[in-house]
């Protein structure tokens, strides 16, 4: 694991995987990915295991190892609480679910019995970046995600696509309809986003406020901004862009602009070499 350097991105997709019925992760791979489920969390968990008893050279990796060791912990806490096929994944394909989806993929390397692929909720925004979506088709592909797509309000589209006029709150009311085993979503929330300051350190809050109930459980909450860059992640994050959301409210970071030697030559440095927590959404219109 290295340290602001970023990784080779992923290859491209068109659509997500189909989901298949439960079948222990070890069947032949299918023509689109080239491991199986269970090869893939076993070479994570090895990944994982290796860093964690390195000695690493620098502060800020051996923060990154806590974090680690801390998100373990609330994910494996998750594990022994609920059945697997009552867990589910909030996924948008950004840089905290990213941390948030491998580190549960490396925990279930010896599961005593894997579904071919895991159960996750995309919720786009209604203008998406098609970058994004893309990345997110891409890598939930890589990762074994079955990918249930549902679009707030009427933006968005694409393959295994629900409508839920009204905003979030409907459409995870519409994915639990659905899916009625679901009983806690893994989200990849941090502390200093939007809502992040009242959730629980204990990484699980059961939601309030209206919205349709399930069990959030959060291991990244105390993740810093900047321990987040270990592995592969969309483009825009390259361009500026320190926060995703839609075309409409999200903008390269101004706290990342550099002046060119022509008064109209601009560019932004890559979001990893934003360092303050307070300044991540400043590229964002909320």
């Amino acid at each position: 694991m290295t340290e602001a350097v970023p990784p080779d991105p992923l290859p491209t997709t068109q659509q997500p995987p189909t989901p298949t019925p439960l079948s222990n992760g070890d069947d032949t791979p299918s023509s689109s990915t080239s491991t199986t489920l269970r090869s893939l969390c076993a070479t994570l968990h090895a990944q994982i295991t290796a860093f964690l008893s390195e000695d690493v050279p620098t502060e800020r990796l051996r923060a990154v190892q806590r974090q680690t060791r801390r998100s373990l912990a609330i994910i494996q806490s998750a594990l022994d609480r609920y059945p697997l096929a009552a867990l589910s994944l909030s996924y948008n394909g950004g840089k905290d679910c990213l941390v948030l989806l491998i580190l549960y993929l490396s925990l279930l390397a010896h599961h005593p019995q894997l579904p071919r692929s895991l159960p996750a909720i995309y919720i786009p925004p209604s203008d998406p970046f098609a970058s994004v979506t893309e990345f997110t088709l891409a890598s939930a592909e890589r990762y074994h995600l079955a990918l249930d797509i549902h679009v707030a309000d009427e933006g968005g589209g694409g393959v295994n696509v629900k409508k839920a006029a009204g905003g979030m709150k409907e459409a995870f009311a519409g994915y639990l309809r659905e899916h009625k085993e679901v009983e806690a979503i893994f989200v990849g929330t941090r502390r200093t986003d939007p809502h992040g300051g009242k959730l629980s350190g204990q990484g699980f809050d059961v939601t309030d406020g209206g919205w349709p109930r399930f069990m959030r459980v959060h291991p990244v909450i105390e993740w810093h901004y900047a321990e987040v860059w270990a592995i592969p992640y969309c483009e825009l994050y390259d361009q500026g862009y320190t926060s995703l959301g839609g075309t409409n409210d999200t903008h390269p970071n101004p706290a990342l602009r550099v002046e060119g030697p022509e008064e109209e030559e601009v560019r932004y440095r890559p979001a990893y070499e934003l360092e303050e927590d307070r300044e991540e959404r400043l590229g964002r219109d909320w």
